[in-house]
């Protein structure tokens, strides 16, 4: 399987779809279409943390004032289910491996995967 989750927005996800190669992936752009619970799940199940998929470079959670909050696995899925902004991205699935984010370490990795 080979999935990416994107916002259609950002520079920067469109920089890196660009950069990667998105033939053969199944692609969801998180605005108009959300993350579901499922999909959620699936991210972590890879992952084991809700935090490793939290952006915390969004607006909301500067406006939200969260920086000094104590903030739960719970609460970071609740987050992420109920505001977009709030899963870092880009998440691709490639086959048993996900790669969450778009810093030039996680990319490597993914370009290495890819072949």
């Amino acid at each position: 399987m080979k999935k990416v989750y994107f916002l259609q927005t950002c520079d920067t996800c469109r920089r890196i779809l660009k950069e990667v190669g998105t033939e053969g992936f199944e692609k969801q752009e998180i605005k108009s279409n959300p993350v579901t619970v499922n999909q959620l799940e699936e991210m972590y199940s890879y992952t084991n943390s809700y935090e490793a998929l939290f952006n915390k470079r969004a607006k909301k959670y500067k406006t939200m004032d969260l920086k000094g909050e104590t903030i739960s696995e719970q609460d970071y899925r609740q987050f992420i289910l109920d505001e977009y902004t709030f899963l870092k991205r880009p998440v691709f699935i490639v086959e048993d491996e996900i790669f969450v984010g778009n810093s030039k370490k996680e990319i490597e990795r993914l370009k290495e995967k890819l072949g």
